[in-house]
């Protein structure tokens, strides 16, 4: 449900806002300070923990604050946002030959994106989980057992839906916040000297000092930053003005009390660098605090794992991905999606992490790759679509200020991409596979539909010349599914080759999918009669919208009554098409090949993804050799 980004959000809003848009960023806390000061090597005396502080204040404020929340976020397709819209919007009023690079792009930040799908559960639930070895070490072989037991839980119930958990998500985050505010303030009053940190001076010190420790401490220090694109990708859910305003009314604020609170505590008490979250939580609530870490974590984990739902969904639509199985699960929030295949292959990835990696600043060396890859992206991308909506001296500023966001983002990409051998490997690793199927499959849709331009007839002429013959004619409408409104479909060539009979009325039916995340009823079809009793209806869909042809056949036979569409009188005829590989051109074209073959055989039924109903449904195989 999209909101209106013209009206003042409510408190309804604003506390949904906190439980689906801040929960990755808002978990961060768990793991970002224990990270920066042990993986950097920079050590827990008072200089280096103020300079760690300093860099992280001025980074959140200048990448979250400025770069997303007050200028990405702008930058909306319709309402929506995340990286494959922004795409959208940047190629769509650019020259072919640019185009071709920035489609790569967004397609990579989008796969970058599940890398951070699959790190996010398994480094969240991980680091609220060791807070218990802060209560007791007694508990610490427990650790790795009940993360999996978590996360197998947690995506068990994905096919449930998010409509009953999502109404405690933003309490259960609102009560996070105020204890992570709260905590800072209790450390911050016992050792105020930290605030000194917010001074930009402690910053370049460090930086000036040790610039290569400095450089190796962006890698942890921007795990701060993660969960800043999801205020981007979730726009459409809440819009600009609540995600503006819950972040700099609550959500900033307590985020950096938390960390000025840990360094806090870590300058008073330098062995509390082993968890400087939970050590700077009173004996008395450390195991409330445990409690309520996982929640939050289970939250964060549950808005990235719809996340990944989502992108898909936009990757299918946009044709950059097979059809898939695609269940709905409120009948009101049209948002609320669930894809089995997509569930499945992320449960087994984060499990696998878990155990693999079995400690959350193991798995820290890995997260910043996909995160700081996809925010570079989107800088990318957003020089070709920020400065076209202002003018004069703000379009300088906005240049400017994109400017300064590049550089920033490339240092931070350039700082976690040399821990590429530490686990920066595995989101790169599961970017690349992506990619490649990504584009096997965008390559090869192209080239079957260049096939059938070359193959099929004009549709115009063939139906004037064939309805001129003496066809037998039998009762009822028979609709042809077809990608290209201009040509004959390949399912009427073969119903004539083998029934030699056509339909009193004939139907030819293209659905598309828009560089817009929604299209209204009143522009859903077009319409066009091609002859006697045959028309063209071309449908367009949304990338965030799922086409339903009974529901569309409903609504023009409401525009077009004379066309026989009662569901009892309608037969669809598709063409279900057989990929032959064959062994011409290099072994990368042959395995490329082989790929695309595998990948439509394993797509879902156009029937199921179309919400035709089954037995009205004549399917017609042919081969076609690649």
């Amino acid at each position: 449900m999209q909101a209106d980004s013209k009206r003042s959000p409510g408190a309804g809003v604003l506390l949904g806002a906190l439980g689906v848009v801040y929960g990755d960023i808002g978990t961060s806390p768990l793991y970002t300070i224990q990270a920066s000061l042990n993986g950097a090597g920079v050590g827990a005396e008072r200089d280096a923990v103020l300079g760690i502080l300093s860099i992280l204040f001025w980074l959140v404020m200048i990448v979250v604050s400025v770069k997303y929340v007050i200028l990405v976020l702008r930058a909306d397709n319709k309402g929506e946002g995340g990286v494959l819209a922004l795409m959208e919007l940047a190629i769509r009023n650019i020259r072919p030959k640019h185009r071709s690079i920035l489609l790569v792009l967004g397609i990579f930040g989008a796969c970058l994106f599940y890398g951070d799908s699959v790190i996010t559960p398994a480094i969240s639930v991980l680091s609220a989980l060791e807070g218990i070895s802060v209560v007791s070490d007694r508990f610490d072989d427990w650790i790795l057992p009940l993360s999996i037991i978590i996360m197998l839980g947690l995506f068990m119930i994905q096919s449930r839906g998010t409509g009953v958990v999502g109404k405690l998500f933003g309490p259960v985050m609102f009560v996070w916040f105020l204890s992570l505010g709260l905590l800072g303030i209790w450390n911050i009053v016992d050792n105020p000297v930290v605030l000194q940190a917010l001074e930009p001076v402690y910053a370049l010190r460090f930086i000036m000092r040790d610039p290569l420790h400095s450089f190796l401490l962006l890698g942890y220090v921007v795990l701060a930053l993660t969960g800043a694109e999801a205020l981007y990708a979730d726009m459409g859910h809440f819009g600009r003005p609540a995600i503006s305003r819950a972040w700099f009314w609550f959500v900033l604020p307590a985020l950096l009390l938390c960390y000025f609170g840990q360094g806090a505590m870590v300058i008073q008490n330098p062995a509390a660098v082993k968890n400087p979250f939970f050590m700077s939580v009173p004996a008395w609530g450390q195991l409330p605090m445990v409690i309520l870490a996982t929640m939050a974590t289970i939250i964060a984990s549950q808005a990235v794992i719809s996340g990944a739902f989502s992108v898909t969904r936009q990757a299918v639509q946009i044709g950059l991905w097979p059809r898939m199985e695609i269940l709905h699960t409120s009948n009101e929030e049209q948002g609320q999606i669930y894809l089995p295949r997509v569930n499945a292959l992320l449960c087994i990835a984060v499990i696998v992490l878990v155990l693999v990696f079995q400690s959350s600043e193991k798995l820290a060396h890995a997260y910043g790759f996909a995160v700081t890859g996809t925010m570079l992206t989107t800088s990318i991308l957003a020089f070709s679509v920020m400065p076209g909506m202002y003018r004069g001296f703000r379009r300088t500023i906005v240049y400017g200020l994109l400017c300064v966001f590049l550089v920033i983002d490339v240092l931070l990409f350039s700082a976690n991409a040399i821990k590429i051998e530490e686990g920066g490997w595995l989101p790169l690793l599961i970017a690349l596979v992506l990619f490649t199927l990504m584009m096997t499959w965008r390559k090869g849709r192209e080239r079957l539909e260049r096939i059938d331009v070359d193959e099929a007839q004009q549709l115009k002429p063939f139906l004037a010349m064939l309805l001129a013959d003496t066809v037998p004619r039998v009762p009822g409408t028979a609709v042809f599914m077809h990608s290209n409104p201009q040509r004959v479909p390949s399912a009427l060539l073969h119903n004539l080759k083998h029934n030699k009979v056509l339909h009193e009325q004939l139907v030819f039916l293209s659905v598309k999918g828009a560089d817009v995340p929604f299209v209204s009823k009143e522009d859903r079809f077009v319409i066009e009669e091609v002859n006697a009793n045959a028309w063209q209806v071309t449908a367009t869909y949304g990338f965030k919208q799922e086409p339903n042809v009974p529901e569309l056949l409903e609504q023009v036979h409401a525009a077009y009554p004379q066309i026989n569409l009662a569901p009892m009188m309608v037969s669809y005829f598709m063409s279900r098409q057989t990929i032959m590989v064959s062994n011409r051109g290099s072994f990368i074209r042959r395995y490329r090949r082989r790929l695309f073959a595998f990948m439509s055989r394993n797509a879902t039924r156009s029937t199921r993804f179309y919400k035709i109903p089954p037995n009205r449904v004549i399917e017609m195989g042919i081969q076609v050799e690649l």
